[in-house]
């Protein structure tokens, strides 16, 4: 049997007998009062045997579910009141009460903190170089996913232009899709043109984690330069809030997430969301008159052909906390969006009719149960595929230029493709994780994560060409596992990871040698790889930690950069996977002083040495991009971040990073001679950037409910070549860039919340990606209203 023929077994037998588990859960439910019987909200309470640990709610209750049997001992703690420990006896399948009277005391908030450490802290104290978005403090923002990572010390957000532009996601010089994302562990590999990271609102998200260089082995996927995984908001009880944002360039975004939980452990949720902008905003360029040849240059101008607008929603329904699973969710991702092209790779190329269309229709599933069928082994399987289309309309032969006047031509054509090609993409995913843990100090992982890309499609302006009936398919497949040791100071993880991937196209040649005679013979290529790496860390003390990691990682090509994306990226079949032999060593401190003043640094030294480096370069006529490989490229580099918070009113940080991408790549293909760029720093990438913010919040305003927040935001990015350093002069193409942003939030209660922000403050000129323009200054408003 097949390595794939068995991961599919092995699913299914996986799913098959999800029935059987019939492990009882047990409950610990009970409360939280001080002296004078008033419910402590935000009380933090610890199972210390499992570390588990939850926070109490408005009536200063909690509850712990799962399958305890024995004695435990439970730890309650809360700011400015004595550390409480009580033991219990517990028989599977029962439900014990217990509660906690708390006495004020004078405890340091550096005793409290270490032992009840949140979500976020035990993230960060992984022995992976991970950084983590507390995304539940920019809900009443207007940031996107995407912006709200543009934030995170080694990450840089390049976009082609407004919302809903191509976006480009690069982290410690890995970029695109060199670095891949997931949702709740799940990869978003299939999620199509409408699920995107910079149209996906910051209200979907808890938290969000950032996984620079080695990935753990539960994420299954082939990160070459690391992953990003966006944890949802998940609710105990019954919720529901919504928001809207009114903004510069006709920009609207909404959103809404509810969710019912029934005492029977039924449950339904869905998150709503829609963006919509004109994307109508001011660039500078070089213009033509289209009729006489009259040269404008350094024109301002508006782009007049962007609109964007999307809406997706995702539904979910199913069980947890049952007998038979922990989660069961059947789920529907549905959605749809409209994009028109304004230009193509550059600016200098102008486009007033051609647009493109697109639709999600994914069904799922997600499975979770722990203890499954053995104690202490916990399983995890997820399923989805895309039915969803794309449409790209281009059928209008015009020229146009950037005044939006044109030249219309008779002959049948469009603006550079003519094509009304309709296509289904079909990805499937299949993902499988399993984890047993030994004992307290050895856990055993295993995952694997199955791929499917199946390209069909047709041109309705000439649906008879044998062009759009060749076979674009590929099948992926990453299998992993991994080690975990923990002890009191210092744990490890050590891991191996299986690459497999065949793809499937069709090769053109001229059978007969005639003018225009063009046949097709379908032809195939494999890649098997094995991957490999550990990470470690040492607590040097409670508060100061060294962390270290290495691994031997591929990244397969994906389907659009083997067979295009149909708008401003070209495919190359003949891409070949690249890899990376990936360094980190990084430490980090965190602090508390007198309970109100709180401080963090951290900095990480990473090393990558890649073979085959995919990166984009133009085409021959320079209008679209195409992925190419590069021998060898080297990236050195470091990046460091500082905080500091007073109370709860002021917080500010600061990170920076810099990294030295080199072309290591001595020989041309086919040359002897040593290439002109070699050594070179890498174009088009940013080398030194860094972003600092600043936050001030006045609390007890009014009522003493309301409050007020100010912030401010500062991007600057170092000047950086846009072509190879050594084909051009020593002018530098894209200048300095710096960005100021400010921030109002006044919150009238807990239900009711009105943010005012600007962007880009001083209207500086923004690039990104080959001096495309991104917009200028830009103001919106945001209302959020949290029902229950």
């Amino acid at each position: 049997m097949s390595k794939n023929n068995l991961y599919l077994a092995f699913a299914c037998c996986l799913f098959s007998i999800i029935g059987f588990s019939q492990s009882k859960k047990s409950n610990i439910i009970g409360h939280v009062l001080d002296q004078n019987q008033v419910p402590l909200y935000g009380a933090t309470v610890i199972i210390k045997e499992t570390n588990n640990g939850v926070i109490t709610d408005n009536n200063g209750l909690f509850k712990f579910i799962g399958n305890y049997d024995g004695l435990y001992t439970i730890e309650v703690s809360f700011l400015g009141y004595k550390t409480l420990h009580k033991t219990i006896t517990i028989n599977r399948g029962n439900t014990k009460t217990v509660s906690f009277i708390l006495e004020e005391s004078n405890t340091q908030l550096s005793e409290i903190i270490i032992t009840g450490k949140s979500k976020l802290q035990k993230v960060k104290e992984k022995a992976f170089n991970v950084t983590v978005v507390d995304a539940k403090k920019l809900h009443n923002t207007t940031l996107d996913i995407g912006h709200a990572l543009g934030k995170v010390s080694g990450v840089r957000i390049r976009e082609s232009g407004g919302v809903g532009s191509k976006m480009n996601f690069s982290l410690n010089g890995f970029r695109g899709n060199q670095v891949r994302f997931f949702i709740d562990g799940i990869p978003m590999d299939n999620m199509g043109s409408s699920f995107q990271l910079n149209n996906i609102p910051i209200n979907l998200a808890e938290r969000i984690e950032v996984y620079k260089g080695v990935v753990p082995v539960g994420l299954g996927s082939d990160a070459l330069g690391g992953a990003v995984n966006i944890i949802t908001n998940t609710y105990k009880k019954s919720h529901l809030d919504a928001s809207y944002s009114y903004g510069s360039f006709n920009t609207h975004r909404s959103y809404v997430n509810a969710i019912y939980v029934s005492n029977k452990g039924f449950i339904a949720q869905m998150n709503a969301f829609q963006n919509y902008s004109d994307n109508n905003y001011e660039i500078k360029v070089d213009v033509a008159d289209i009729n006489t040849g009259k040269y404008y240059p350094n024109k301002t101008v508006k782009r007049f052909h962007d609109t964007y607008h999307n809406e997706s929603v995702i539904f979910n329904l199913g069980f947890v906390n049952k007998s038979f699973a922990d989660q069961l969710l059947f789920g529907i991702t549905l959605g749809k969006n409209y994009k028109e092209i304004q230009t193509g790779a550059r600016q200098a190329s102008v486009f007033g009719a051609w647009n493109r269309r697109g639709n999600i229709i994914m069904p799922s599933i997600k499975y979770k149960k722990d203890d499954f069928i053995l104690k202490n082994l916990d399983v995890k399987f997820n399923a989805s595929y895309n039915l969803g289309a794309e449409k790209n309309i281009d059928t209008i032969n015009r020229r146009y230029n950037w005044f939006g006047n044109y030249k219309e031509y008779n002959t049948p054509g469009g603006e550079r493709s003519y094509s009304l090609y309709k296509y289904k993409n079909n990805n499937g995913l299949a993902t499988a994780n399993a984890n047993y843990k030994i004992n307290k100090h050895h856990n055993l992982a295993l995952s694997s994560t199955l791929n499917t890309f199946n390209r069909k499609g047709v041109n309705e302006l000439n649906p008879d060409s044998d062009i759009y009936q060749q076979p674009k398919k590929t099948l992926k497949n990453i299998t992993g596992l991994g080690h975990d040791f923990k002890s009191s100071n210092w744990n490890t993880s050590l891991f191996i990871k299986q690459y497999f991937q065949k793809n499937t196209y069709a090769h053109a040649y001229n059978p007969t040698g005639g003018y225009g005679d063009v046949a097709y013979i379908n032809k195939t290529n494999t890649f098997n790889f094995l991957g490999y790496g550990f990470a470690v860390t040492y607590f040097l003390h409670d508060n100061l930690q060294l962390k270290g990691s290495y691994e031997k990682t591929y990244r397969l090509p994906e389907s659009n950069e083997l067979f295009g994306d149909i708008i401003n990226l070209e495919g190359n079949i003949n891409l070949k996977p690249e890899s990376s032999n990936n360094y980190n060593l990084g430490l980090s401190y965190w602090g508390n002083f007198n309970k109100i003043h709180q401080f963090s640094f951290s900095s990480n030294l990473f090393y990558r040495d890649a073979k085959d480096f995919i990166r984009p370069r133009l085409n021959k006529n320079q209008v679209m991009q195409v992925m190419d490989n590069l021998g060898s490229v080297t990236n050195l580099g470091i990046e460091s971040e500082i905080r500091y918070t007073y109370n709860q009113n002021l917080s500010l940080g600061l990170n920076a990073t810099y990294q030295d991408l080199r072309n290591n790549t001595k020989y041309d293909e086919g040359q002897t001679t040593v290439s002109v760029v070699y050594k070179d720093r890498i174009p088009n990438m940013p080398y030194l950037y860094g972003n600092g913010d600043i936050n001030y919040a006045f609390l007890n305003l009014g009522n003493r409910k309301q409050e007020l927040s100010i912030g401010y935001n500062l991007l600057y990015v170092h000047a950086f070549y846009l072509y190879w350093p050594s084909l051009g002069s020593d002018k530098l193409d894209i200048s300095e860039q710096i960005s100021h942003d400010l921030n109002f939030t006044y919150k009238f209660n807990k239900k009711v919340q009105f943010t005012l922000e600007c962007r880009n403050i001083t209207n500086s000129m923004l690039y990104d990606n080959f001096s495309l323009q991104k917009p200028g200054r830009s103001f919106s408003g945001k209302i959020r209203y949290v029902f229950f």
